[in-house]
């Protein structure tokens, strides 16, 4: 976006004024959540685990939005995330979630933090810790500006500056945090100053070079570290009253589809590196800056307003490009107040599109679907996982999708070019997503070539016979059965309640069908442990259970008791109560002369499927 002060408040005025209107219930419908947040949506990003991470724009706020059981974003509900840095709230900014799941942000038009433009700060968020560090930005760049980025096919993060005359990106080491620089544009630029990146899927990135007037485009390979011409763009994409450009998305037979901030869109086969003109848009609309996506369908989706004269104007009109025509779609409620360049998309992991900017988020489902070529394919996977559990790797094909997803260019990046897996419990239909992480791949059609992933199973997961999928971009593979279970929670120990007592510790596990075995130890009051194992149901988010005696070696049993007696004799009960979805206490009331009843907490104890939490 152009550096100005009028567009540091066209979202913002957006919000603010649109008037909502009902979206048309046609073959593509327009559906507003049902809960809407209280603030001003700007980025949205979609974190591994399904939630949707969205930063309270020109804040250092940010939202997460977590679907309902039943996997709806619709009815999905907002919580609050960590806040970055005070000094840094960015808007129009370098984005991208990294193979281990982290989230990094880099630069910005403006630090709304001070009031300052082009900043050079930046942030990274670990979803682990919901933690965000500082990130200094590249060697030598005092200012960065909405810089365009992209995730490389290795997993490395790479920038583009947008403000000073260096025309080489910058490399970011993920592990150590330290930049490196790698080749130089083409003669024709001296920064990446509107412009956006497209990954291509022999690994390489497509870019259109926006300020040298004669609509050249490059290309750069990351085994080289160099960029290339690949010539012009068959038409006149960048608008002589506003140097901008739109997205370009790759689609599903391998092109490209550019679009710009004239009415003029291109096609680009990388083929044979060559460019041909594409439909043009209707009633004098472009692309100044705006979003597009890529649909399970095949389609791309893309907001485009009038450029004629002036960009960033209203109203915003919606198309789908299906490959060869421009097919005009209903719009969003409340576009016809707006201009494409406050449109943001992002593809949701149920094929749907998330789309904010016209004062509410609403979710574009479209027409048709996709084909079976396209899907993931899981090959390798645990036939069983443990509720908690971490680190499982899962493998296969096509696990990073055919594209990045949603795209916007210089301003906003949102690809979504990775694995989620998501497990649906067959006797509950309830849909969980478990944290994927450290992914093989990060390029575009893989083909048939076998990626890999591992992935968190969530503490909350329902146990049982489950069918498991890896979703990318909105469409998932054929399901695989799988068998979840409940983990082991690790002993702990803890005093008893008992003056004449040195102390007590024990362990518990949660079995399926709601059984909990419990086996703990005691000192008795002359000194020496007692082992006492026990089983049974759980019920109403309790479990009372009787308890049998055994010896440890060389034990002492507690008074009023001898060998005889002890053996498979009651030695009183265990009782644990749930008080919420991840600790309990236990309490002991045991038969034996002179103990006192006592309690102690049990932590991480899950609780069984179908009790509820309170």
């Amino acid at each position: 976006m152009s550096p100005s002060s009028c567009s540091n408040v066209v979202r913002a005025c957006a919000a603010a004024c649109a008037i909502l209107a009902a979206a048309p219930a046609r073959a593509q419908t327009w559906t507003p959540l049902a809960n809407q947040p209280d603030f001003i949506p700007g980025e949205p990003l979609l974190l591994t685990d399904g939630t949707v991470m969205v930063q309270a724009s020109g804040t250092n706020h940010w939202w997460r939005l977590t679907p309902d059981s039943g996997g709806s974003y619709v009815n999905g509900t907002w919580s609050p995330m960590a806040a970055m840095p005070a000094d840094y709230a960015p808007l129009y900014y370098a984005s991208a979630v990294l193979p281990d799941a982290r989230v990094v942000v880099i630069g910005g038009e403006y630090n709304d933090a001070d009031g300052s433009g082009d900043t050079a700060l930046g942030a990274i968020y670990d979803p682990k810790t919901d933690v965000w560090s500082p990130l200094a930005g590249p060697t030598g760049w005092l200012q960065i500006g909405d810089s365009p980025s992209v995730v490389l096919a290795d997993g490395t993060f790479m920038i583009g500056n947008a403000v000073q005359s260096d025309p080489r990106p910058a490399l970011l080491d993920a592990n150590s945090l330290t930049w490196t620089f790698t080749g130089a544009l083409a003669q024709y630029e001296f920064s990446f100053s509107e412009q956006g990146f497209t990954l291509l899927p022999n690994g390489q990135v497509l870019t259109i070079d926006v300020g040298d007037n004669v609509n050249n485009s490059e290309i750069y390979t990351p085994s080289a570290g160099k960029w290339g011409s690949v010539g012009s763009t068959a038409v006149q994409l960048v608008n002589p009253h506003c140097a901008e450009i739109g997205p370009a998305v790759l689609m599903p037979d391998g092109k490209v589809f550019a679009t710009g901030s004239t009415s003029n869109t291109a096609i680009y086969d990388p083929a044979n590196r060559t460019w041909t003109a594409g439909p043009t848009f209707p009633d004098g609309v472009g692309v100044a800056d705006g979003p597009a996506a890529l649909l399970p369908n095949g389609n791309v989706l893309v907001q485009a307003s009038p450029v004629s004269d002036a960009c960033f104007q209203s109203p915003s009109e919606f198309f789908e490009f299906d490959g060869q025509n421009l097919n005009r779609v209903p719009p969003a409620a409340g576009a016809d107040v707006v201009a494409s360049n406050a449109g943001l998309m992002l593809v949701l992991p149920t094929g749907q599109i998330y789309f904010s900017g016209t004062g509410r988020v609403q979710i574009y489902t479209s027409a048709g679907t996709y084909q079976s070529a396209w899907a993931p394919a899981v090959t390798g996977f645990p036939a069983a996982v443990f509720a908690g559990e971490a680190n499982y790797p899962i493998s296969g094909t096509q696990f990073n999708g055919l594209s990045q997803g949603a795209m916007y260019g210089d301003d906003s990046q949102m690809a979504t070019n990775y694995p989620l897996v998501r497990i649906v419990n067959k006797a509950s239909g309830h849909v969980f997503y478990a944290r994927t992480h450290d992914h093989s791949s990060m390029g575009v059609a893989t083909g048939t070539t076998v990626v890999s992933t591992h992935f968190d199973v969530p503490a909350t997961v329902e146990t049982g016979p489950s069918s498991l999928a890896v979703v990318a971009n909105g469409i998932p593979s054929p399901p695989v059965d799988i068998d979840v279970k409940f983990s082991i929670v690790p002993a702990i120990t803890g005093n008893w309640y008992d003056p004449a007592e040195s102390g007590m510790g024990f362990s518990v596990e949660v079995l399926p069908g709601n059984v909990m075995l419990a086996q703990w130890y005691a000192f008795s009051p002359n000194g020496g442990p007692v082992w006492i194992t026990a089983s049974g149901p759980i019920v109403d988010g309790s479990a009372t259970l009787d308890a049998w005696l055994t010896s440890g070696p060389g034990g002492r049993f507690p008074p009023n008791f001898n060998g005889n007696q002890v053996a498979n004799q009651p030695w009183g009960k265990i009782t644990f109560t749930f008080d919420d979805c991840d600790s309990g206490r236990a309490s002991w009331a045991p038969t034996a002369p002179g103990y006192t009843p006592g309690a102690m907490p049990i932590k991480r104890l899950t609780m069984p499927a179908g009790l509820s939490c309170g």
